[in-house]
């Protein structure tokens, strides 16, 4: 009973830290509320310095300014581009919120169940990275519908241009016609072209945004068109057709290779799933590995030939198409 009290009331504690550093982290919407109302005004020198010094904050939604959490994390990682990649609301400071909160869960975890206080770091860190895990899923399936997508974009985007529409149009086309993700892109582009952007500066943000090969083709292809010329139809209807045997290819090589990414699997899952089981049935023999030092050395080798092992099966198996 004083260990599920403890375990309660170090989660309560943690989790009260982490919420009030994130407060603390967070640009305050009254303050930027009031910082436009000085700069619209024209009130005070403190808005002037601002005013004459920075970009304009009338030009920034109050939501997308960014704290310090996303400034320092933002820079260091390219947090912000992996959330606009992965199409998510979460903001860094939320994500490693989360990430906290599920780090003390899983420590409170560990205790409550009675694992040995080594193990109770593991939790944490597992718990810890498990949003990173989502949140790079999330933009791996992106990422992938966008490529499914693209052949058909294409093909829309030069019968558009034999229709005698122009290169805006097909963008507004594709963005009406096509789902998510790569109407939404498509729509950026046309949306961005409206604004005054140029064309060149919104596609090679798009290639920004969209880490994808073909994609990078179609831009290299639309940019190159404008200054030079030619039928861009037929170049679109060339990048497609490599598209579509490039997606056959590569699922021939899928096929292929499914027995090894099979076998990897079970050779990298079966020694974590067998020492579970043995810790379950007898948990002193395993404890061995924790408190005598070749036990130690032992633990720390087998986890390195384990990483090694899943790069070198990864390396065999992951075919460039």
């Amino acid at each position: 009973m004083t260990t599920l009290l403890i375990a309660i009331a170090v989660f309560v504690a943690v989790s009260a830290l982490v919420g009030g550093v994130a407060l603390l982290v967070r640009d305050k919407p009254v303050t930027r509320v009031e910082d436009r109302l000085d700069i619209m005004t024209g009130q005070g020198s403190a808005a002037k310095e601002k005013l004459a010094t920075q970009t304009s904050i009338l030009n920034e939604p109050l939501e997308d300014r960014p704290g310090l959490m996303e400034k320092i994390l933002g820079r260091v990682s390219g947090f912000n581009r992996l959330f606009e990649q992965a199409d998510t609301s979460l903001t860094v400071s939320r994500f490693v919120m989360i990430s906290s909160i599920l780090a003390v869960v899983g420590m409170s975890a560990g205790v409550l169940l009675g694992v040995n206080l080594v193990l109770l770091p593991v939790f944490a860190v597992l718990m810890f990275i498990l949003p990173f895990f989502w949140l790079m899923f999330r933009r791996r399936r992106r990422l992938k519908a966008f490529a499914v997508q693209l052949p058909d974009a294409l093909e829309m985007l030069a019968r558009s241009l034999r229709a005698g529409q122009s290169l805006a149009s097909g963008f507004n086309a594709v963005s009406e016609e096509m789902g998510a993700p790569i109407g939404v892109e498509f729509n950026r582009v046309f949306e961005e072209q409206n604004l005054g952007i140029s064309l060149e500066d919104s596609l090679n943000d798009l290639r920004q945004r969209i880490p994808n090969l073909d994609l990078s083709f179609f831009c290299t292809a639309v940019i190159l068109q404008r200054q030079t010329g030619g039928d861009l139809a037929e170049i679109l209807d060339k990048i497609g057709h490599l598209v579509r045997q490039r997606f056959a290819i590569w699922g021939q090589v899928q096929a292929l290779t499914g027995e090894g990414r099979l076998s990897g699997i079970v050779l990298l899952a079966l020694p974590i799933a067998l020492f579970l089981v043995v810790y379950q049935m007898n948990p002193q023999y395993v404890s061995v590995l924790f408190t005598d030092p070749m036990g130690k050395k032992m633990l720390a080798g087998a986890i390195v030939m384990q990483i090694f092992g899943a790069l070198v099966i990864r390396k065999i198996v992951n075919i460039k198409v």
